[in-house]
């Protein structure tokens, strides 16, 4: 259907009225309102195509023609993906393996440009993506930005490495995303202006007060990314990691666009929407007493920030919804309708230059039909203007992806998992064996449900013949890193907050380097599931007494060509398990692919040590009294 006349959702206008629409060559050839009385070809409303500005599609464990497959019928057309996790598995050629899978289907992909692979200098990694590399990427038409800066002590240190990966992307006017958890006051400013002399001031007070609600605000709704106008070639133009309000106020207002993430472990969207800080901001701005309360009540329902965005989202999370989801409940917590949909389709595409995101003359005709703008429920979706995607259901067949990998590691035996002492992880003070200790007080890294944010905690453990000994009934359980690309270092610590009563569970999917991580009641059960994964050289693996159970992720070790229905039966079937053993988080194993992710607040395992990610240093497991 090249012509059709529709209802369709006005962005710039924030309206709603039939027009006659033709598309030709994949672009809105016409777009011309006509008059109510016209007998429509759709029932329902033609609104933009869905962007997710920030994803990680390997999370899903699907290669991006099935991640296409799973989320066209949810509306979702479009995404900015960061390709960094099979980056550091396999470099360039896997980030290549992601465009050319993601042509095979109709969906328009586009990527940044990994910039810290690895992500620190303190694991090991698969894949090493230096400047040059940066820049032949950052000239591929489907590469449209610098991924996010997660070294943010190197950015704030002025480390030439990163910094020369920055001055690339400026030259080549592309954004920079950011990754800068809890990170304020100087040290934000210094992150943000990388590109300035930095000037130390002692005070971050009134930064609540600086971001600027004009008029057109006031009387048109106008989300906050279009009044606040960065150059996004000299700062860090985005954030998704503000887990708070404050947090996120701080970072807007210096020029962030700030991307409010609702994804399987993070979920921030009720703390960054939350209506009793909108109207504490808002109460504090100059307009207060010169407009209407009519007025003042439609600012509020402005969502100050900019992006929905999932990061990193399940499978099992995936099939219920995507964009979709996250656009209902923004509008549940209190956010205008217009702006909810402006943050998944006009926002990200005028930030990103992608030309779609509008029902508009001359914009790419990717776009959904909706059955009203109270229930947002997708009917068709539509890529360059063709039917995709009708009632739940994709109309084309995909192609298998081929598989790709690398992997080498050796059997690993229960010794490998025994925390002696005087092991390699204590690294500065070695304990006088000739002391017969029977506890000793340990590091270890305590997880909390829903949350990517770890805490340090000491505790007291037994020793008996110089081991570490695990304690279950207090859930004091061992975890370690194994280095899968044939060095075979192994990291080792205690984890809190898993409940596990028996057996292990390991991934190979291990955010950013994708070593292996297990958490383990014993060391027979933690070599039992590494060595599970190593068979198939990736997978999730789940083992105890009388079970040994694996699903299987043979591409770079984190992804499958099975479907996403295929791939949820399969990981529901794991976590029920992992449930019976005591386990009672609710996404165990992202939870756990998170703990070696050493750019995340505040302690984490990699390969080589327990890593202090506040002191960006590695500590001890063991406290010397």
């Amino acid at each position: 259907m090249n012509s059709f006349k529709a209802k369709i959702m006005d962005l710039e206008e924030n309206d709603v009225y039939p027009a006659y629409i033709v598309v030709e060559d994949n672009i809105f050839k016409e777009v011309t309102p006509i008059s109510l009385r016209e007998e429509l070809d759709f029932e329902g409303v033609i609104v933009p195509g869905y962007i997710d500005s920030h994803i990680h599609i390997e999370s899903t464990f699907l290669t991006p023609s099935s991640f296409a497959e799973a989320v066209l019928p949810l509306g979702t057309c479009s995404v900015i993906a960061d390709p960094h996790e099979v980056a550091n598995v396999l470099g360039v050629e896997g980030i290549q393996f992601m465009i050319d899978d993601g042509n095979e289907v109709p969906f328009d992909f586009y990527f940044t440009a990994p910039s810290s692979v690895p992500a620190t200098e303190f694991e090991s990694s698969g894949a090493v993506i230096d400047g040059e590399d940066i820049k032949n990427l950052l000239k591929k038409d489907e590469i449209v930005g610098l991924g996010e800066v997660m070294n943010f002590s190197g950015v704030t240190n002025r480390d030439p490495s990163i910094i020369s990966k920055l001055k690339i992307a400026k030259s080549l006017n592309k954004p920079i995303d950011g990754h800068s958890p809890q990170l304020g006051g100087n040290d934000l400013k210094k992150y943000f202006y990388w590109n300035d002399d930095f000037e130390d001031s002692n005070s971050t007070e009134g930064y609540k007060d600086s971001i600027d609600v004009d008029n057109n605000a006031i009387t048109n709704h106008t989300n906050q990314s279009s009044c606040n106008t960065i150059n996004t070639n000299t700062t860090i133009s985005t954030d998704h990691e503000s887990s708070s309000f404050d947090e996120a106020i701080e970072k807007k207002s210096l020029g962030m666009k700030i991307m409010v993430r609702e994804g399987s472990s993070a979920k921030n969207m009720e703390s960054l929407f939350d209506l009793k800080k909108r109207l504490e901001l808002l109460s504090n701005q100059d307009f207060l007493g010169k407009i209407s309360a009519d007025d003042f009540g439609s600012v509020l329902t402005n969502p100050i920030f900019d992006f929905l965005v999932t990061d990193d989202i399940s499978p099992e999370d995936l099939i219920k919804g995507h964009l979709n989801t996250l656009v209902k409940k923004a509008i549940e917590l209190g956010i205008d309708k217009y702006e909810a949909i402006k943050m998944v389709t006009l926002n990200p595409s005028n930030h990103y230059n992608l030309n779609s995101g509008l029902i508009a003359k001359g914009r790419i005709a990717n776009f959904i039909l909706v059955d009203n703008l109270d229930d947002f429920n997708v009917k068709k979706t539509f890529i360059h203007g063709k039917l995709v995607a009708e009632n739940g259901e994709v109309l084309f067949n995909r192609k298998k992806s081929k598989v790709i990998n690398n992997f080498s590691l050796n059997e690993k035996k229960p010794e490998d998992f025994e925390i002696n002492l005087n092991s390699l992880n204590n690294l500065d003070n070695q304990i006088d064996e000739s002391i017969d200790l029977k506890t000793k007080r340990i590091n270890l890294i305590e997880v909390f449900d829903g949350e990517l944010l770890t805490n340090k905690i000491q505790k007291t453990v037994n020793i008996g013949n110089g081991v570490a000994k695990e304690d279950v009934p207090r859930d004091i359980l061992k975890l370690a890193v194994a280095e899968r690309y044939g060095n075979n270092n192994i990291g080792l610590g205690f984890v809190k907050g898993f409940n596990l009563k028996e057996g292990a569970i390991a991934s190979s999917v291990a955010h950013d380097s994708h070593n292996i991580v297990v958490v383990g009641t014993n060391s027979y059960y933690m070599a039992k599931a590494v060595n599970l994964i190593k068979e198939s050289e990736g997978g999730l693996a789940v083992v105890s007494s009388t079970i040994e159970k694996i699903l299987k992720l043979p591409i770079a070790g984190i992804m499958t060509n099975k479907s996403v229905k295929s791939v949820i039966k399969e990981k529901l079937e794991l976590n029920k398990i992992v449930k019976s053993l005591g386990v009672n988080l609710k996404s165990p194993f992202m939870t756990l692919s998170f703990l070696a992710l050493l750019v995340i607040p505040s302690l984490k395992l990699s390969d080589k040590g327990l890593f202090d990610v506040d002191k960006f240093e590695f500590i001890d497991i063991f406290i010397n009294d």
